[in-house]
């Protein structure tokens, strides 16, 4: 199995270590030098070097094609991608946009080739998520293969399956590139009560332990809400018992389905103010691509979806074009004074519009008119 990944991203080249953070630019003849060499030939004295000073690994004596996966170019110019495994989720939590949490997904030969079509778009960063993904019956499989093709693999999880042996030595042998787990509260009450599971903060702290003690690549995602904001401190201090990065997440949308009732979970008290909206990549070198295989410009702009499954990797060629056109000011927000500052992007402001949502959850014409 390999243990560099030499790829095209975007405008450059980049080599890589699955489970590391670090990233070396390479110049466009050491790629090629790369692409070109036999695998059966020695590793290049300056890889062996750049390898030593970025990752501490030896390259010494190696054969560069049980060491380095080198990744084809792509000419529809991709490098990430979010994939939904199943919407099916072991949680019932209030907040959760995916509303009906449906067991549906595709079976191993479909995902098969839509891991190799991900792949053939040029993804080098793939995030797997859900739903929960680790309790999807295909997750190692799924896993295993992202990480065969040369992808740098995320996963988004609520942790309570990390500790199941057979997913924590597929998670310790194949290293990911990182592990997202959301916190839903900093102690058992809070914590069971937004996700409506008793025993859901023993298996979290349980899944977390087993990760943290395996030295697996961790952070955070604080999901703060009329549950648990009385906790936020605690959530805060609950990161820095383990020394892990966290990000905090107090906007709450509406369901994939076009349903508010998930926004009946946020702290007002708590949403933080958006940046301004001053474009995204969304359908031009990332995508999202659903249970099903559709795929879209992003998980909030689900709209024109295109089946992948049918069109295949050339499909993706008409999803720049969607992007442009859904990020078109239309609908309630034609003709805006305010869209030059304006803090969500089109899709996410239909998301919101068409659930009947309150403009204080999403525009800042709720603000400005008091």
């Amino acid at each position: 199995m390999h243990e560099l990944i030499a790829a095209p991203y975007l405008d450059h080249h980049l080599l890589v270590q699955p489970g590391s953070p670090r990233a070396a630019r390479l110049p466009v003849h050491r790629y090629e030098e790369l692409r070109t060499t036999p695998d059966a030939s020695a590793a290049p004295t300056w890889l062996a070097d750049v390898a030593r000073r970025a990752w501490e690994t030896d390259l010494s004596d190696r054969r560069l094609g049980e060491t380095v996966l080198v990744r084809s170019r792509s000419p529809y110019g991709y490098g990430r991608a979010s994939y939904e495994l199943n919407l099916g989720c072991n949680y019932d939590c209030e907040h959760c946009y995916l509303g009906l949490k449906q067991f549906v997904g595709l079976e191993w030969p479909e995902r098969e080739r839509l891991l190799h079509a991900i792949r053939d778009s040029g993804v080098l960063w793939l995030q797997l998520t859900g739903g929960e993904p680790m309790i999807d019956k295909l997750f190692p499989e799924t896993y295993r293969l992202a990480y065969e093709l040369g992808m740098m693999v995320e996963i988004l999880t609520n942790g309570s399956r990390l500790a199941a042996p057979k997913n924590l030595a597929l998670l310790t042998r194949l290293r990911p590139n990182r592990i997202t787990l959301s916190l839903y509260g900093a102690t058992a009450e809070s914590y069971d009560g937004l996700t409506r599971r008793r025993g859901a903060y023993r298996m979290f702290v349980k899944g977390l332990d087993a990760a943290h003690e395996a030295g697996l690549p961790l952070d955070l995602a604080l999901i703060i809400t009329r549950h648990n904001a009385h906790e936020a401190d605690q959530m805060r201090a609950f990161a820095g018992r383990y020394d892990l990065p966290y990000r905090e997440y107090t906007h709450m949308s509406p369901t994939i389905y076009g349903g508010a009732e998930t926004l009946a979970a946020q702290a007002p008290d708590h949403l933080a103010d958006r940046e301004p909206f001053n474009g995204c990549n969304a359908g031009h070198t990332f995508f999202h691509v659903d249970p099903h295989g559709m795929a879209t410009i992003c998980k909030v702009g689900r709209d024109e979806a295109i089946p992948l499954m049918t069109t295949g990797v050339e499909g993706l060629s008409r999803l720049g074009g969607i992007a442009d056109s859904l990020m078109l000011r239309t609908g309630g927000c034609t003709g805006c004074q305010l869209s030059g500052t304006c803090r969500v992007c089109r899709p996410l402001a239909k998301v919101y519009q068409e659930a009947k949502a309150p403009l204080d959850r999403y525009c800042q014409h709720a603000t400005t008119r008091n």
